[in-house]
């Protein structure tokens, strides 16, 4: 009787630990509103358009995530518009671009191309780029926003811009609209494309990613042994959350964001989560 009863009791403390964890111990998460599409129209001067094209480039573009000087896991932008004049005579060059303007354009867009020594995908000799296609996907950039961000690299290189202003409102609504609606995730699959996962990281499920992060296809197996007294999906979920608690081997503190405990769902979470436990 008295065994029955510690193990009553033993259950009860487990199930209340639990709930009191889920309840206090995460996060509260509320998805952030979709990246403010800047509002272009005719009306722009090239200073201001330069602008909007350096508010994209560290905000919508994610451009800072992968080209900064932390890890080295892309080249730094700073003279890109100065070095593509040698970049298109470079033998290893396969795009189509005659000018400074059509190459940045086609380095955001047909990011194999040209890549850059040292930065391709592993295994591909540096023919391969791990960069997504930004005017697809989650980054979803527009034409227009494309060569805002071009008119600012080409001004940060100190080069002519010559990128064309906008006519009319080709750009995004007016200030005045109401914001889109947030679509949310309905599956481990669209979560990790929603929140540009494949770029980093290969994912289960997953065919194609990137290899700039840690395989997390291997992460079930080895995160209940990253941190004492962390089950699995714990350590996962502060992985996520968190990220600079642990900091992987090989990896840099502040390579991947921290902000996504305000951007996901609880059911986003929870789904990319139980994706890299291993649940089906």
């Amino acid at each position: 009787m008295k065994a029955l009863l510690k193990i009553v009791v033993f259950s009860l403390a487990v199930i209340c630990g639990f709930a009191g964890y889920t309840t206090f111990g995460l996060p509260l998460i509320v998805p952030e509103a979709p990246p403010k599409e800047e509002k272009l129209s005719g009306d722009l001067t090239m200073d201001q358009f330069i602008a909007v094209g350096e508010k994209i480039y560290n905000g919508k573009g994610t451009c800072t995530l992968c080209h900064n000087p932390v890890g080295g896991r892309a080249p730094l932008l700073e003279t890109v518009a100065a070095d593509a004049p040698e970049r298109m005579k470079d033998p290893r060059y396969n795009g189509m671009a005659t000018t400074v303007e059509e190459y940045i354009h086609e380095s955001m867009v047909d990011t194999s191309a040209f890549v850059v020594a040292g930065f391709g995908k592993k295994g591909t000799n540096d023919t391969v780029s791990p960069m997504p296609d930004v005017s697809k996907g989650a980054i979803g950039l527009s034409d227009v926003e494309i060569n805002a961000v071009i008119a600012y690299l080409q001004s940060t290189a100190g080069v002519d811009v010559t990128v064309a202003l906008p006519t009319g409102d080709e750009g995004a609504p007016a200030d005045e609209e109401a914001p889109a609606e947030i679509k949310v995730a309905e599956s481990a699959e669209e979560a990790f494309a929603k929140f540009d996962c494949l770029s980093c990281h290969i994912v289960p499920g997953v065919e194609e990613g990137g290899d700039i992060g840690p395989d997390l296809t291997k992460l079930a197996a080895a995160a209940g042994q990253r941190k004492k007294g962390m089950s699995a999906r714990q350590f996962i979920e502060e992985s996520i959350i968190s990220p600079n608690a642990f900091v992987g081997p090989d990896m840099e503190a502040d390579m991947m964001p921290d902000d996504y405990a305000g951007k996901m769902t609880v059911a986003e979470l929870n789904m990319i989560v139980d994706a890299l436990a291993g649940k089906k």
